[in-house]
Parts: C-alpha cells; sequence; structure tokens
C-alpha cells in the first residue's frame, strides 16, 4: 500500500469506529467481559478521542508531510509492538504509526485488551487484504528488526534485556500531575476532574497528583470532583476506596473525602484508585523541581500561564524555579485527548521509525 492508499484506510477505520454495527458492538462488549475496569462509558470515551485526535484524514496527511515520509520505506523493516492493557485501545497510537511509516508490525496485545485492537485489524484486513503482510498478531516476536514495547517499571527490565541489542523504545510506569494556583474555575475544576477519574486513573496521561499552594481551599475542588460520584456504584471502584480508607484511617492519616475520592498530602505522583495525591507548594518560591525533572511524569496539567509562571525567579538563588515549556502544559480537561504528535514519554515514535 502507498501512503496514500494508508491514510484513506485509517480514515475509514474512523468512520467504522463511530458506526453501530453489531459485531463492533460485540467487540466492545467482549472487552468489558474480559476486563472489569473496561467499562462501556470509557470505552466509548477511548473510541470517540482515538477518532478525533488521530483518524481524520487531514491531521494524517498533516502529521505524513511534516516527516516527508516517502510511499514506502527504502528498507520496510519488521518492529515488534508489545502493548499495555491499563485502558482501551492504550496501543493504538503507536500501530497506526508504525503502519503509516510503512513498516511491518507483529503484535502481542495485553490479554487485558485484546478484544478491541484484534477486531479492528480484522477489520482492515477485510477492508485492504494487502495489509494482512503489514499488521499481524504473534505469541512470539522473534526475528525482529526493532522493537516498541510498553509495560511496568518491572516487564521493562525484562524488554531491555531481551531487546536492547536491537533499536527500540521500551517505556516504563508513568503518571501526571496537575499544578493549581487557587483561582481555578468551578469549570476548569470540572475538567480537572476529567483528568483525574476518566478510566479510573489507570492511564499514564491521568492526574494522580496535584500541586496547590499553601492554604488552599479543597472544598471547591471536592465539589467539582462529584462530577464522577457515580463510579463508586462500580463494586471494583468501591472496594479500591474502601481498602484506601481503611488504610488511611488505620495509620491515622489525615484525608478529605467527598465519598467516591480520597485526598491525602503524599510526595510520590503515583496513587492508588480511588486516591489522589496532593503536595503544596510555596507560590512566592515558583513551581516545585520533580514536576520538570521526575522521569514518572507523562504531562503536567494546568492554568494558561502557568509556563510563563514557571520562570519566577527564586527569591534565594535568584534563578528560574524551573523551566516548563508552554507547550508542554496541557490544559485541564485535555489530559486524555493527545493528538498525533504526543508521543509517549516525550520519545518521538515517527521520526524512529523513519529513520530505521
Amino acid at each position: 500500500m502507498n501512503l496514500k492508499n494508508r491514510i484513506e484506510l485509517l480514515t475509514q477505520l474512523g468512520n467504522y469506529c463511530l458506526s453501530t454495527t453489531p459485531a463492533w458492538e460485540t467487540a466492545q462488549h467482549r472487552a468489558q467481559a474480559e476486563n472489569g475496569w473496561f467499562i462501556p462509558e470509557f470505552i466509548r470515551l477511548a473510541i470517540n478521542q482515538i477518532v478525533a485526535g488521530f483518524l481524520q484524514k487531514d491531521k494524517l496527511e498533516a502529521w505524513a508531510k511534516a516527516y516527508q515520509l516517502p510511499d514506502q520505506p527504502a528498507h520496510p523493516k519488521t518492529v515488534g509492538l508489545i502493548m499495555a492493557g491499563n485502558i482501551p485501545l492504550v496501543g493504538f497510537h503507536d500501530m497506526i504509526t508504525i503502519f503509516i511509516s510503512g513498516h511491518r508490525q507483529l503484535i502481542k496485545p495485553s490479554s487485558r485488551d485484546e478484544a478491541l485492537i484484534r477486531h479492528l485489524v480484522d477489520w482492515m484486513h477485510r477492508q485492504a487484504p494487502e495489509t494482512t503482510g503489514l499488521v499481524a498478531f504473534a505469541e512470539r516476536l522473534n526475528g525482529c528488526d526493532a522493537y516498541i514495547a510498553t509495560g511496568s517499571n518491572n516487564s521493562a527490565r525484562y524488554f531491555d534485556y531481551y531487546f536492547g541489542k536491537y533499536p527500540n523504545i521500551i517505556r516504563h510506569n508513568r503518571t501526571s500531575v496537575a499544578i493549581l494556583t487557587g483561582a481555578e474555575t468551578p469549570q476548569q475544576l470540572e475538567a480537572l476532574a476529567d483528568d483525574v477519574n476518566q478510566y479510573f486513573g489507570l492511564g499514564c496521561r491521568n492526574v494522580t497528583q496535584i500541586y496547590v499552594p499553601e492554604n488552599y481551599d479543597f472544598i471547591p475542588l471536592l465539589v467539582a470532583f462529584k462530577k464522577y460520584e457515580h463510579l463508586s456504584d462500580l463494586a471494583k471502584y468501591k472496594h479500591n476506596y474502601d481498602y484506601q480508607l481503611t488504610l488511611l484511617l488505620l495509620n491515622k492519616k489525615y484525608y478529605m473525602t467527598n465519598g467516591a475520592i480520597l485526598l491525602t498530602e503524599n510526595d510520590s505522583p503515583f496513587s492508588a484508585i480511588s486516591v489522589l495525591h496532593y503536595k503544596y507548594y510555596r507560590p512566592d518560591e515558583g513551581l516545585p523541581h520533580p514536576i520538570a525533572q521526575s522521569n514518572d511524569i507523562q504531562c503536567v496539567v494546568g492554568p494558561a500561564g502557568l509556563a510563563a509562571a514557571s520562570q519566577r525567579k527564586h527569591p534565594e538563588t535568584a534563578q528560574p524555579a524551573v523551566a516548563l515549556a508552554p507547550q508542554s502544559i496541557v490544559p485541564f480537561g485535555s489530559a486524555q485527548q493527545p493528538g498525533l504528535t504526543d508521543y509517549a514519554d516525550g520519545v518521538d515514535t515517527l521520526q524512529f521509525l523513519r529513520d530505521l
């Protein structure tokens, strides 16, 4: 397939994703049955965001043009792709990136997220039989020329051991944080609730820790977060909430809650399901350093103008407290709406593939 054909097929795939075809509906039901965290609300959310952010013809054409992709790579390679399964279709972006580059790929999907990706690849095979030579599934990824693998910190060590001698992109655990100034509107706080609660906080772009100024008033935040109080109706989520609440009580830790989410002060950017960590900062000292320096952070959510505020100089050192580029700040409510060039871990996947 030439580049034009590949873009056209992905555009058609976007239209199919928005359909209510019985086979596609069945695949979504199967995904929910295989993974209790994949509730219909979040499966549909993932699909809609993929279509809006990735599968638009104009966006795909601009993406390919920016990298000056040829119709076919001069030396096509086989790329082994190991997908994660924390949120629905989390490996989809890697799949279409390899596809649009023109390289072949062998996919090992997560056992927690097989139904959706297998159905969409099968649809591609039916629409364009020539894609069977470009996109396939495999239990073992032996003999590939390059690898893209996403998993936990533990699995990343294994990936590095097995794939380290090949060109690779290996990803580990990441999460996201938000910076609040205390001047947020109710609408912004409700948008932040999306960043925290969508997919139950299981995505690397989900906010699991917030930085708040000293003497911050948490009441408006807790009120805004009632937007997702219906999550506590799900037994799996409620069990996590009850367990985390019990731990906080046994350890005599201070916490706040609206009955559906627990807020507790903690230095770690990683928090458990149903828990949001917070950390104080002093506005007169600028923004905290760990945000910009930590390899654990996928993205930083905050209000417009946050990057400029981050350049305020520290009163003692006269140096900028932290350096946040304007493009690195994700607006409230947009953390789970990445575009084609919002590459995981900041590694340009399409450039990696183009340069193989």
